[in-house]
């Protein structure tokens, strides 16, 4: 039997959405994917551990892709694609781990809480833009800047040796920049220090408040399928070109050659690093709450070539990756300019932040800082938009009732996560994120080992061939399904481990713990938790209950006419009639 339906189980039988839409254009799923890899926080956190890498650091990321990334992304695809469903309903392949679906949307609405900083942040910059003078320049800076506080800075206001910067122990003086003491201005506490004050700013509440009424803006006018991947097409096309612009302006500024001569300078420290953070590049690729590219995939019309474009996807998701690393090595051999034997330059949140001063030193600075901040605001839109489209239908496909009320839903999720997301317009807030990255690296690669469980061992080896094959109309290769059944759970088991090093290292305080057990790890207790809700809803002896809801449950192409060929290929169309009659009597 292939299939067989929930009625069974004593549930109703899945109900397609017939009216869900497609894409416009069948690139729409490319850009929309190309989009997840604008998702920069990991980087922002962690400058000197991704783009210190070199091209030769990259290069890992290359053997990767042919060997994990790009054969776990047909997986995804041909899971959405098929089923034309979220990353709830798909797991109709196995019902028993459904709650993996569950668990993607509740990781993708916590990153979404505290992701409205990488807009917020640009947005700061870009309404002070239009000031005559901008602020965080070494003119703009005297105005506000307390000259007694102590702290040196890159304009040489004052020569005070900072005392309280450990990483300056080799270095007579701390050199702060202007344009990150002004984000820190916005707060009297320090941020980033639990034993400090907390404090809420209201400036940034007013930012996170705007970004967040842009974003349900996008949904008024762009909620259907078809304007959204217009929408999120033109915007990464509009994104990338910014950035290719932003790219040959910084090309003139000193120390940009050397810093992309460093860049490509061959260096096996690099490949040894690379070998570890290309791969952590790699896991971007599936968004934040790792199920993204099974609920966009399922927008494609249902012989969509997956395959050419899981390859295409790819290499343009590194494309932007590298054009973002060669950015950063001209912002930051900037600032190595001005170092010598006496002092360092304190460089936090290079793209963010500390970039803005580089940028004001520049011809036209005002109108580059507009260009540069509007480049990184909508890579910001971006993702949150995305990930926030995702979440919604595969809300509706899984639950019925809700596709009468989309509109509720809809601007009902994005005020939660605008009131939630206030948490992070404090001093507290701001520095709570840091530690979250590295619990994104083991529940991604928890999640995608236990994908593999369910398509290729569960659902089998010999079912996903086929239908992957019926639905391409094209085969797929018995090496590709050896990598991976044996070769890609090893890698993942490898890095699984290397991101729980990285969660006891990045968990430096007690709050952080706890946001992570109640926003990570607490979540991943609905896979088990389902699938047992799910056993127990059927009939039977435990051992016939718990192989009835592995097996794939109401699995069949959405489309009729494409429902019928799988029927007659497989050859079960007698089993069908017999779930047309139960879906009649149960609707």
């Amino acid at each position: 039997m292939v299939y067989e339906t929930s009625y069974g189980t004593g549930l109703k039988p899945f109900s397609p959405d017939l009216n869900r839409g497609k894409w416009e254009k069948p690139t729409d799923y490319i850009f929309a994917c190309f989009g997840l890899a604008l998702k920069l926080d990991v980087f922002a956190a962690s400058y000197w551990y991704f783009f210190e890498l070199g091209i030769l650091g990259i290069l890992p990321y290359f053997v990767y892709m042919v060997i994990y990334l790009v054969p776990i992304m047909v997986i995804h695809s041909f899971m959405g694609q098929f089923s034309s469903s979220g990353f709830i309903s798909a797991f109709r392949v196995s019902p028993f781990f459904k709650g993996m679906g569950y668990v993607s949307a509740f990781l993708t609405i916590s990153m979404l809480i505290y992701y409205s900083i990488f807009a917020a942040i640009p947005l700061l910059f870009m309404i002070n833009s239009f000031r005559p003078t901008l602020p965080w320049s070494c003119e703009g800076f005297k105005s506000w800047h307390n000259v007694s506080g102590g702290k040196s800075t890159i304009c040489n206001i004052t020569e005070i040796f900072d005392e309280n910067i450990n990483d300056t122990d080799f270095y007579s003086t701390a050199l702060h920049v202007p344009s990150v003491l002004y984000f820190e201005n916005h707060f009297s506490e320090e941020i980033g220090y639990p034993e400090q004050k907390f404090e809420l700013s209201w400036h940034f509440l007013g930012l996170f408040l705007l970004s967040w009424a842009i974003v349900a803006l996008i949904f008024y006018k762009f909620s259907e399928t078809e304007k959204f991947g217009k929408f999120i097409r033109h915007m990464v096309i509009g994104t990338l070109v910014l950035l290719l612009v932003c790219f040959v302006r910084f090309l003139f500024l000193p120390g940009a050659l050397l810093g992309l001569n460093k860049y490509m300078t061959l260096d096996l420290e690099h490949l040894a690093m690379g070998s570890i953070s290309s791969f952590i590049i790699a896991l971007q690729a599936f968004g934040a709450g790792w199920g993204s590219v099974i609920a966009l995939s399922s927008f494609n019309g249902f012989k969509t070539d997956i395959m050419s474009y899981s390859w295409i996807i790819s290499f343009g998701q590194i494309f932007i990756f590298i054009m973002f690393g060669m950015v950063s090595f001209m912002l930051d051999h900037y600032f190595r300019e001005l170092d010598d034997a006496t002092t360092y330059v304190m460089k936090d949140w290079l793209l963010f932040l500390s970039g803005a001063s580089v940028i004001s030193t520049m011809g036209w600075a005002n109108l580059w800082t507009f260009i540069y901040y509007t480049m990184l605001f909508m890579a910001a839109l971006i993702v949150m938009t995305t990930q926030i489209f995702t979440i919604l239908q595969s809300l509706f496909d899984e639950f019925e009732k809700l596709r009468e009320r989309k509109q509720e839903v809809t601007f009902g999720l994005i005020g939660g996560l605008a009131l939630c997301s206030l948490i992070f317009c404090s001093n507290h807030g701001m520095s709570f994120f840091f530690g979250l990255g590295s619990d994104a690296l083991v529940s991604h690669s928890l999640l995608h080992l236990l994908l593999i469980l369910v398509v290729l061992w569960i659902y089998g080896r010999t079912r996903f061939q086929r239908d992957i094959e019926f639905m391409l109309g094209q085969p797929f290769a018995s090496w590709k399904v050896f990598i991976l059944r044996f070769i890609v759970p090893i890698i993942l088991v490898l890095c699984l481990l290397v991101g729980i090093g990285f969660t006891f290292i990045s968990h430096f305080s007690a709050v952080i713990i706890v946001i992570s057990f109640i926003l990570v790890w607490l979540p991943i207790l609905a896979i088990p938790g389902y699938g047992f809700y799910y056993l127990f809803q059927s009939t039977g002896t435990f051992c016939d209950r718990f192989r009835r809801t592995c097996r794939p449950t109401d699995w069949y192409p959405v489309e009729m006419e494409h429902r019928q060929q799988y029927e007659e290929a497989v050859g079960n169309t007698e089993m069908t009639h017999q779930l047309f009659e139960v879906t009649e009597e149960v609707n």
